[in-house]
């Protein structure tokens, strides 16, 4: 995903209103989910995560999951099955209120074993508490990704 502030670390995003530390964290987040760093991601997100992608039985990293390093791990399950070098993501707008986020954006990507690629607009909100992700809500072009998923 592109974006353009550096990282930052969570023990500093205490600084400064509710709204910069969230700020800073979401950033981080970015950084280290461009960088495919999974360490990092296990870092961000918090142990317990209220994680909501619409279920898509055809589409093999969408799944349920709850822990910290579930969540993190997505990304890692997403370029087992996608071309990493067409995966983009691009971020349009950063909204932030206090502990919430909003990102709002377009992603692109083919998946591997059928050569078809998806594309769409995607919103994530986040919750961002002690420094840490406890809200991840993806809403996505799913259509798209589920058709290129099928032979």
């Amino acid at each position: 995903m592109s974006h353009n502030s550096p990282a930052s670390t969570v023990g500093s995003a205490t600084a400064g209103s509710p709204g910069d530390a969230t700020r800073a964290v979401v950033r981080e987040f970015l950084t280290a989910r461009a960088a495919g760093d999974t360490e990092r991601l296990v870092a961000l997100f918090a142990d317990e995560v209220d994680w909501l992608l619409a279920e898509n039985p055809v589409v093999p990293w969408i799944r349920p999951r709850f822990t910290g390093a579930e969540c993190a791990a997505q990304f890692g399950e997403l370029m087992e099955y996608v071309v990493p070098e067409d995966a983009r993501a691009t971020v349009d707008a950063l909204m932030v209120d206090g502990k919430d986020a909003m990102l709002t954006g377009h992603l692109a990507g083919t998946v591997r074993a059928t050569g078809k690629s998806f594309e769409g607009p995607f919103a994530l909100r986040l919750t961002i508490e002690d420094g840490r992700i406890i809200r991840h809500h993806l809403y996505e072009n799913s259509l798209s990704i589920a058709e290129a998923c099928t032979v």
